[in-house]
């Protein structure tokens, strides 16, 4: 579904990415892990369009998207859940994600199946549907982060660091849901220091360092790579 061959991204003179290759089949949940600065949200930003590309290509469904604007891409199926969560916060929460239909709903067309399949993954989304999104936790921010993706209808989700910022117990619960999403068939891109939490859900994985794919196989297999437990999990 998403291939990426050779992807070169700087900012200005200095180079973030150094000819990055990787692949997401359909139906796949791979993690991209790595420390702070390696260039993880370089690279989803990249595949979202906000970063142009200085070399190399993307292609999404066979076709390139290097050159696409940032909404083509989201009207042919990826939808990015950013670092931060990004949301509104002069919107409630179902303001906020009504805002996620954006890409593909005409005037007048129902967004109720969508929006009913996010509260039954979230049910604190429905429970404060009402309340300014920016008065929630950092977890039920990140759960309506996720939840705005969502409701695009996506072929191909990207999440940046869903786990940051939150205390072990709330992170663990966002992973929950994420496993859930998997389990209904939605490709998944998930970037994550927490290389424990992201490998739990992933079938496969790549270890980016200073901008370049270290390191590449299955989950299992990172998990046991001792050079990924040296770095990431700890001896």
């Amino acid at each position: 579904m998403l291939a990426i061959d050779n992807l070169t991204v700087a900012y200005g003179e200095i180079v973030a990415l150094h000819g990055v290759s990787l692949k997401v089949e359909a139906g796949e949940t791979v993690a991209l892990i790595g420390a702070n600065g390696a260039g993880k949200t370089t690279l989803l930003q990249t595949i979202s369009g906000l970063n142009p590309v200085r070399g190399g290509d993307i292609r999404f469904a066979g076709a390139s998207i290097a050159g696409a604007s940032c909404d083509r891409r989201v009207r042919m199926g990826i939808a990015h859940a950013p670092e931060g969560r990004r949301i509104f916060p002069g919107l409630t929460v179902e303001e906020n994600l009504i805002i996620g239909t954006a890409p593909w709903r005409r005037a007048g067309a129902s967004y109720a199946d969508e929006l009913a399949f996010v509260v039954d993954l979230f049910p604190r989304l429905k429970e404060r549907r009402k309340q300014l999104g920016w008065s929630l936790s950092g977890g039920e921010q990140q759960m309506l982060a996720i939840g705005r993706a969502l409701m695009a209808k996506p072929k191909l989700l990207l999440l940046d660091e869903p786990s940051l910022g939150l205390a072990p117990r709330l992170a663990e619960e966002v992973y929950e849901r994420v496993s859930r999403i998997r389990t209904s068939g939605l490709t998944i891109l998930v970037v994550e220091q927490n290389t424990v939490l992201a490998l739990a859900v992933a079938d496969r994985g790549y270890v980016l360092e200073t901008g370049r794919v270290v390191l590449e196989g299955s989950a299992a297999d990172l998990r046991t790579s001792p050079r990924v437990r040296e770095a990431y999990l700890g001896r």
